[in-house]
């Protein structure tokens, strides 16, 4: 029998830690929280200092009397839920079900499931911290609170099924402000006039840059034809050459926020499914005999760009190792810490720089494979010496007018190597490489464009964006983003358009609600605010009822004037133009849980219902009489597929072009490739690029 028990939160972490561990003890999983605030009600006594009331989760019954059994039989019982605020509380509640002393060294904590780092855990048990708890409890209450009384006034009021939260209120109100800056937005017009230049057969580009006194503004065409009349012949003088070299840092290991982010923008990743992947690869992948199943990533919700000593020194022998000295960096580059960092955990990095994604590409799923690639190469990119670029601006002169060119070349590629940080704009940076140019130069011109432009509004937030921006806010927490992301479209508030957020109308008027009778929720001040009173209980430095009582005195006043104040409201159904087919009468634009659906006017007495479709102008090659349309899957996934569905079944993920193949004369469609789009036959070989 084993003298100690372990209790983890996951099934996967059980046995990889046992076996760990040795026969000493025996490594149970409470498969999440076993103890939490009821469903079916808010679970708060608002008499009685906010006290939550706790129940064993239905369906947990059996699995904590498994754990109280093997308490009985242990010598000792160690806690060793994840390593976060809510791992504390966790632990928390368990150490009470199985009347553990939460004074005594029963908390044990680490950021890798690797050997190491869980027999050097074990030598350190701690007590649990309650401060942790209180502030994880701290939240739990606050979001109860909020969302637990907000919520039936929105169903009774507007519809059931909806909800109000502190953050996702937030990010409804970052995503609709964004829209009405979009509407709102006026375009100005603007100009610039672009020089092709030739020396030595070498062609460069220059812009228009001002009259050599200042910098020149172009708002009209008046200014451009002025300044056209002005260059005489198409000969140009060098007038200055100014060459620098420019260092080039990397960017940190991961944090939650970063992954997220970089995960949209590189492998197309939503936020969900990046956590979903990135908690496997901390809770162990089997990569053979020699190793078994082993954590091949540091915990996942983190807000830390710290990296461990021994980990940086793992990284630097590889770095020399693959690429030599001069690669590996002199003097890591500090990262200015975000103002409400907890910096208790590590930056997500491979808990060994020595598993390359190479080797595991046989054990690994294509997906786990991309996340952990892009994991490993930012880990060991962050460790890296800088890149140096060298950089160019030429001035040339004709009249008073000067153009200016700007040029680099990548001198050493330093963390470039190994990677470079995505953008969320649509152009990458690109080098430009100059000819060799001195001042005196006589220089011709090719062309000169002029070329007319109006500025744009702001784009709609991407996942990537979102994150970001509520990052940059103080709002909600690594371990927030996702769900909260998650739930604003499953609730129908907003929907994905070209991987964007556009509002929808019942986002709007869910938003509106909450503008008018409950200002403070949404304000983005209030709630950055709430979070940094969060982490003072966490520090120890004030006490989570007080800031609770705060909240909710004058919380309490604003929810019984809605509940009198605010008036039904009828989201009208929008007819669609067509009718049933089964009863005749008009249908209609329903929103479902997975966006909008037509539907029969006459429901309950026809049920009738369809999805809704966008011809795209391509017969079916399949029964040659239907329209090929566009759908949606129920993961909001386009497809297209034959109207007469399911009397026709032909269906492609690729979008069909209305041309036949000129090979084979079957169907072309359009395949998304990196570079843009290749129509490509799905009969044979035939391929054309397009951009």
């Amino acid at each position: 029998m084993a003298d100690y028990l372990v209790i983890v939160e996951s099934p996967a972490k059980a046995k990889t830690i046992e076996r760990y561990l040795g026969k000493k003890y025996k490594v149970k999983a409470s498969i999440g929280h076993v103890i939490d605030l009821p469903k079916s009600q808010m679970g708060i006594d608002t008499e009685n200092n906010y006290q939550p009331k706790y129940i064993t989760i239905r369906g947990k019954g059996p699995i904590l009397q498994e754990l109280k059994t093997a308490a009985k039989k242990a010598k000792k019982v160690f806690l060793a839920a994840d390593p976060d605020r809510e791992g504390e509380a966790i632990a928390y509640h368990l150490a009470k079900a199985l009347n553990i002393d939460t004074e005594s060294e029963c908390r044990v904590v680490f950021n890798e499931i690797t050997k190491d780092a869980i027999l050097e855990s074990f030598k350190h048990p701690r007590p649990i911290n309650k401060h942790l708890v209180d502030a994880q409890q701290a939240r739990r209450v606050l979001d109860r609170l909020v969302g637990y009384n907000i919520s039936p006034i929105l169903w009774k009021k507007v519809k059931k099924g909806l909800s109000a939260g502190r953050v996702q209120s937030v990010a409804l109100r970052l995503i609709i402000d964004r829209e009405n800056e979009i509407k709102n937005f006026v375009h100005e017009e603007y100009w610039t006039i672009e020089g092709k230049f030739e020396k030595d057969k070498k062609q460069f580009e220059a812009l228009y840059f001002g009259n050599g006194k200042e910098k020149v503004k172009l708002t009209n065409q008046k200014q451009v034809e002025e300044i056209l009349q002005k260059i005489e012949g198409s000969e140009f003088e060098v007038l200055n050459v100014t060459k620098k070299e420019r260092k080039r840092n990397p960017a940190p290991a991961f944090t939650t926020s970063s992954l997220q982010q970089e995960a949209a923008r590189k492998l197309n990743f939503r936020a969900k499914k990046t956590m979903m992947i990135a908690q496997q690869l901390y809770e162990g992948i089997d990569i053979g005999k020699q190793e078994g199943t082993v954590g091949l990533i540091t915990y996942m919700r983190t807000d830390s760009t710290r990296v461990s000593e021994a980990a940086k020194a793992e990284a630097m022998q590889y770095i020399y190792d693959q690429y030599g000295k001069e690669y590996v960096a002199g003097e890591i580059q500090k990262v200015k810490k975000q103002p409400a960092a907890q910096d208790a955990h590590e930056a997500i990095r491979p808990t060994s720089v020595m598993r390359t994604p190479e080797q595991l590409k046989d054990v690994l799923t294509r997906d786990q494979l991309r996340l952990y690639r892009l994991i490993w190469d930012r880990f060991v990119a962050s460790q890296m010496a800088p890149a140096v670029l060298d950089t160019v601006t030429v001035e040339l002169k004709n009249s008073d007018c000067i153009f200016r060119a700007n040029g680099s070349q990548v001198k050493f590629s330093g963390f470039m190597k190994v990677y470079v940080e995505g953008t969320d704009d649509q152009t990458e940076e690109t080098t430009k490489m100059l000819p060799d140019l001195q001042v005196g130069d006589k220089i011709k011109s090719v062309e000169i464009n002029p070329k007319q432009h109006f500025t744009q509004p702001p784009p709609r937030y991407t996942e990537a964006r979102l994150v970001k921006e509520l990052e940059e806010l103080g709002i909600g927490r690594p371990s927030t983003y996702a769900p909260t992301l998650d739930v604003i479209q499953r609730r129908g508030y907003v929907q994905l358009d070209n991987k964007r957020f556009v509002p929808t109308e019942l986002g709007e008027i869910v938003h509106s609600l909450m503008v008018e009778f409950f200002p403070e929720i949404i304000d983005i001040e209030f709630t950055a605010k709430m979070e940094a009173d969060l982490d003072k209980i966490e520090e120890g430095k004030i006490d989570w009822i007080q800031i609770i009582d705060n909240f909710y005195k004058d919380f309490e006043k604003h929810l019984q004037y809605a509940d009198e104040a605010i008036e039904k409201i009828e989201i009208k159904d929008e007819p669609t133009g067509e009718d049933c087919e089964i009863c005749g009468a008009p249908m209609v634009y329903k929103l479902g849980r997975y966006g909008k659906f037509m539907a029969c006017s006459n429901f309950p007495e026809c049920r009738n219902t369809k999805t809704i479709t966008k011809p795209i102008g391509v017969k079916c090659p399949k029964c040659k009489t239907g329209e090929i349309v566009e759908r949606k899957s129920k993961t909001k996934r386009v497809f297209y597929g034959c109207e007469k569905y399911p009397d026709c079944d032909f269906m492609s993920w690729d979008k069909p072009i209305s041309r036949p193949c000129p090979k084979c004369n079957s169907l072309l469609v359009e395949k998304k490739v990196k570079k843009g789009v290749q129509v490509q036959c799905t009969n044979c070989d035939y391929e054309e690029s397009t951009q």
